[in-house]
């Protein structure tokens, strides 16, 4: 039952991100954006990665949401429609598929998926994966890792994601305030 769930969630999911491509009113793209983040969340939380549902629905639903509806206050509310020089969109697409390229050539040095010699197995991993559920009390060996043993370090990055939210709140509120 779980499972067919998560698969009307993400069918819910694509037909919103098809919808969302379609769209030219920037103001229904912003909230749609934020319950298609919703959606993601609760499709994490079925599949028991809570830690990663409550980031998503607070930086994607929440921070995002609120970030994109200050830009738009800041400018119209419909998308104008493609145009200009045909030099810039190839220089455009030309710069995607570099930054891309530079992305598969990096990925060339990653190791194998799954691979037990990789780097980041060698250290408290196996510690982690074989005391974690009883050390914890967590089941998800994710958020027993985030919430128990890197508590802290948790608490850092989100006060760092906030203040940074708030830096740019501020910043566009003074922005809009000096406007004559």
């Amino acid at each position: 039952m779980e499972r067919l769930h998560i698969v009307l969630l993400i069918a819910l999911m694509i037909a919103l991100a098809l919808a969302l491509v379609r769209m030219r009113n920037l103001l229904a793209i912003a909230i749609l954006s934020g319950v298609y983040s919703l959606l993601l969340a609760a499709v994490y939380t079925l599949l028991d990665a809570v830690d990663v549902a409550f980031t998503e629905a607070a930086v994607g639903a929440g921070i995002t949401l609120t970030l994109m509806l200050a830009a738009l206050s800041l400018t119209t509310r419909r998308e104008t429609r493609p145009g200009g020089r045909a030099a810039r969109r190839v220089l455009g697409l030309a710069v995607a598929f570099a930054a891309g390229a530079a992305l598969v050539y990096a990925s060339f040095d990653m190791p194998a998926l799954g691979d037990a010699a990789a780097p980041i197995h060698n250290h408290v991993a196996d510690r982690y994966i074989a005391e974690g559920p009883r050390d914890t009390g967590v089941p998800n060996i994710v958020t027993a890792v985030l919430a128990s043993y890197r508590g802290y370090d948790t608490l850092g990055e989100v006060t760092v994601i906030f203040t940074a939210g708030i830096g740019v709140i501020a910043l566009l509120w003074r922005w809009r305030r000096d406007e004559p």
